[in-house]
């Protein structure tokens, strides 16, 4: 049987190219600490992988006022947990990537597959740009433009559509199980970096600094 050519990857961030999940974690403790409202590193767990309104929702659940706060109010804490973030991520540096990235991402321009970003951060391109991979990359998704997070495909599929190509031609990284659900509801395979337990649905479970091409071809019965 034919094996389907690979032309594209299709990156998640947070976890995948840097942790920066620590810094959300700090911002949006801070504005629920500010709130009154209990937050630790287990409930935010729940926040992997989906958009800063609904994250700031399942933190107002944990408030007996949740249910009052207006849109706008919403906004405007959004917005804040926001600043707070982006002055903390002012001290990301390339000395920040996780184990392999940079060598895998080496790997994929010289075998000239193309090379995309889906986050959902909307900090995305600054968070690169402190990396120094803004010019790594042939495309980053707008997470503002899309119009439904994940897992809903629309970012990965946005990612695909950049480049004109079809799923089985691609595939996504992923560390959370909204992204990988994401991947597949676009038609890819999914690579999930992180444990068995967690990436259960994946295609693929490694982790970054075991990301080789010709390891993942295998596996996913793909070829360049």
């Amino acid at each position: 049987m034919e094996k389907n050519k690979l032309k594209a990857v299709i990156f998640d961030l947070d976890g995948v190219i840097t942790d920066s999940a620590a810094y959300h974690y700090l911002a949006w403790k801070s504005l629920a600490e500010e709130l009154g409202i209990p937050f630790d590193e287990q409930y935010n767990e729940k926040l992997k992988g989906i958009s800063r309104m609904e994250s700031l929702e399942l933190i107002l659940k944990n408030s007996s006022q949740g249910a009052s706060y207006s849109l706008q109010q919403k906004e405007a804490l959004a917005e804040k947990k926001n600043d707070l973030y982006k002055e903390l991520i002012r001290q990301i540096s390339p000395a920040d990537l996780l184990p392999g990235i940079a060598g895998f991402l080496k790997e994929l321009k010289e075998n000239q597959v193309k090379i995309a970003l889906a986050s959902v951060s909307r900090n995305a391109p600054f968070i690169l740009r402190q990396l120094g991979l803004d010019a790594m990359f042939d495309y980053v998704a707008d997470a503002a433009a899309v119009p439904n997070a994940k897992p809903f495909p629309d970012i990965f599929l946005a990612g695909m559509q950049a480049f004109g190509l079809q799923p089985q031609n691609c595939f996504g990284v992923e560390d959370a199980r909204a992204g990988i659900e994401a991947i597949h509801r676009a038609g890819m395979q999914a690579v999930g970096v992180g444990t068995p337990e967690e990436m259960e649905d994946a295609d693929l479970v490694t982790t970054t600094d075991e990301l080789r091409l010709d390891l993942i071809l295998d596996k996913l019965g793909m070829e360049l």
